[in-house]
């Protein structure tokens, strides 16, 4: 039997927090919708989740605002992020600082860059040359030195060279 997605009696804001985006897969979903992707067959092709997981964790943003939806080109559904949805960002950002401290052997897989002056952006969100807090809107995100991907998914693909965040991937 599945673990409820509830945390019934806790009252806490990282409890109702985990219940939107504490469910396996989900920040995974969140995570590459600011790399740009937008389309179900993408999402799925990348993170090899099943169709029915793909659709509850989608469904599920969408009803707690962190997506939204709208046909785009070709009259494929897309899926991009809310302000709320963006607002995650600093989360998204520090999960992957932590995971590349402590669980890379090889470091970051994906390094970010500012879009205005190309540099570095520091764990914290801050860029080493002008030192400002930047914007996910303002970064592009590039292989680092722990990228090894060999899949041949489209978004692989496409995240093998610079990309700027929450724009999305085209080339189909």
């Amino acid at each position: 039997m599945a673990l409820p997605k509830y945390y019934a009696g806790q009252q806490c804001s990282l409890a109702r927090s985990l219940e939107i985006v504490g469910e396996r897969w989900t920040l995974l979903i969140v995570r590459d919708a600011f790399f740009g992707v937008r389309r179900f067959g993408d999402f799925q092709a990348h993170l090899d989740v099943s169709r029915a997981v793909l659709t509850e964790r989608l469904a599920g943003l969408l009803e707690a605002g962190v997506l939204t939806e709208a046909r785009g080109s070709h009259g494929y559904r897309e899926y991009m992020l809310t302000d709320k949805g963006v607002s995650l960002w600093p989360v998204v950002r520090d999960l992957l600082a932590w995971g590349d401290e402590h669980c890379s052997e090889r470091g970051p897989r994906r390094v970010f860059r500012h879009v205005q002056d190309s540099g570095l952006v520091a764990r914290d969100g801050s860029c080493a040359t002008c030192r400002r807090t930047i914007a996910p809107s303002d970064l592009i995100v590039l292989p680092g030195p722990g990228y090894d991907d060999h899949a041949d998914d489209f978004v692989s693909e496409a995240l093998s060279e610079a990309h700027r965040i929450l724009e999305p991937l085209r080339g189909r």
